[in-house]
Order: C-alpha cells, then structure tokens, then sequence
C-alpha cells in the first residue's frame, strides 16, 4: 500500500491560484491607474498633495512640510542665504566691549570675523565663548575663533544640510563664483524651507495674519516683513505702498541701512522702534502713535501745561 503524498506547493504562475509576483494590483486598479496615471512631474505632485489635503487625506501642515521638501530639492545656498551686506559680522581688532556690545545687540550665537576688509572673514566665534575672556582677559580672541566653512552660491540645499548635519556645523559662509563674500547661511534657514518660520521666544501663538499684534501697554508689535498695505490700514496711515512691498522695506529706506535693535524713526505720526533683528533683517517692530502737537506732558491741543 502506498504512502499518501503531501499536497504540492503552488505554483508562481502569473494569472493561476498561488502567484507569488510582486504586482497584486487587481484588474480594476490597472484600469484606474492607465486611465488617470500618477503625477510625472514636481508641480503635478504638488498639485496632489493638495488635493490629498482637501480630500483630508493629510492635514494643512504636513502638506506645507511635503512641500518644502520638494521645492528645496530645486534651491541652492544662494536662493536662502543672508546677502552679505546684511551680515552682522565682528572686527578681530575691535576691543572686547566693542564686541560684547554687537553680540548683546543683535542677538545671535554665531558670529564671522573678519580682519580688514568685511569679505577677510577669518573664523566664526560662538556668543557663549566670550565668557571665556571675562574668566582669562589674557585670552587672545582669535584663539578662540572656529574654522569657517565656505561653500558655493550653486550648492544645492539638500546636500547643504546633510552636511550640517554630518559636520555638526551651523553656519556656513557663502562665495559667489569669483570666490567673493556673497552672504551667510545656517541650518536654520535650511529648515525654515520646509517647516516654516520657527519660532523664538517674541513669537506667539496668536499673531494675527497681517502680523500685527497688540501689546499691554498700548503699542503694537509689528512684523518686518508685514505688508505695507496692512500696516497703513490698521494705523490708518498713508505709507509708500507703490514703491515697498513690505514694512521693512519702508523703513530700511528711511534709515539709508538696515536698522539695529533699540533704534527707531518716525514715519506717519508712527513711531517705529526696532524690537528684534535676525538674519541682518528686523524681525520685529514696536509701534506707537507719536503724540499730536501739543499733547506733550500730558496737554491736550490748545491747552497750556500747569
């Protein structure tokens, strides 16, 4: 008597019972992706990512963040870098309450050096360094400085942050083609193209679009890059509009330079004080009415002081 044999293994033929290929897409999802296939290209991606989004098939944030990353797959360093002119750089041969002074005013972590000419930069020194010199003066600042690292205006920013990221560096100095000083960049900038403006400790949950804000002592706090057009129609103010897109803009004329903070000018029977810079851009403003002519030590027009 014979053993009974064991069932055979099905076969991997395509179209039988048992078929092991990798396409287990069913007649119906072939038919649906000939007639409308999927995108060729990055606008058309985009465009689905949009849809998604108002499908709710992904929320409003994670479809900005998808985006960034696409579109910064096409930029380079000089697309987001600060242009040099509005660099906040630091003198090797200034003294140390010079330097202090700079670094207290502008706010940043990292700062160029240059000896000489502004485009001699000699190495990057980091804010939290200084402390070095209050404990030994007898420190020379340039062995406190950190190599800087240059790269081209052409570097694409994908490949930028890897090697922030590899390199533990975050901040880069940026050449144009002829080997020039053409700006700065960090990794911040890097990441701001697909996550979005990250905040600090001046922003709130709660500003409102036109980037107008309201503060207790009856100033208001505006945005840098907040439109002329909203800032003149929430003060009721006549502004420059044609000329300027923004509010920085505005004022950057009115100062001939990019202001720095605790320096303020009057424009519009507005005052304008600036609250915050970054980036060799003001960040923030602080506005207040300036009082009408004979309103000064608290008198009202056509009166006299006590």
């Amino acid at each position: 008597m014979s053993e009974p044999q064991s069932p055979r293994p099905a076969r991997s033929v395509a179209g039988r019972p048992g078929d092991r290929s990798p396409d287990r897409r069913t007649l119906f999802e072939r038919i649906v992706e000939f007639i409308s296939p999927g995108p060729d290209s990055k606008d058309e991606l985009i465009e689905s990512l949009a849809e998604a989004e108002h499908r709710e098939l992904i929320e409003p944030e994670s479809r900005a963040m998808l985006e960034g990353v696409i579109r910064m797959a096409d930029m380079t360093a000089g697309d987001v870098m600060v242009a040099a002119p509005r660099m906040d750089l630091l003198d090797i041969a200034a003294d140390y309450d010079e330097i202090l002074a700079t670094v207290i005013e502008t706010g940043h972590s990292r700062f160029p050096v240059h000896e000489g000419a502004r485009d001699q930069i000699i190495g990057i020194l980091m804010a939290k360094d200084l402390l070095k010199l209050q404990r030994a003066p007898e420190l020379n600042l340039r062995t406190l400085l950190r190599p800087a690292v240059f790269v081209p205006e052409s570097k694409g920013l994908n490949e930028l942050l890897r090697d922030f990221r590899s390199n533990r560096n975050h901040l880069a100095i940026v050449i144009d083609e002829f080997g020039n000083l053409a700006g700065l960049i960090t990794i911040e900038d890097v990441l701001e193209e697909i996550v979005g403006e990250i905040e600090d400790e001046f922003d709130e949950r709660d500003v409102h679009a036109s980037g107008i804000v309201s503060l207790a002592d009856g100033s208001y706090r505006v945005a840098g890059d907040a439109t002329v057009e909203a800032v003149a129609e929430a003060f009721s103010v006549n502004l420059p509009e044609a000329e300027f897109d923004t509010i920085g803009g505005v004022l950057a004329d009115q100062f001939g330079r990019v202001p720095r903070r605790g320096e303020s000018v009057d424009l519009a029977s507005l005052r304008f004080s600036v609250m915050l810079t970054r980036g060799g851009a003001v960040r923030w403003y602080r506005v207040s009415r300036l009082p009408l002519e004979g309103e000064d030590n608290g008198t009202r027009p056509g009166e006299s002081a006590a």
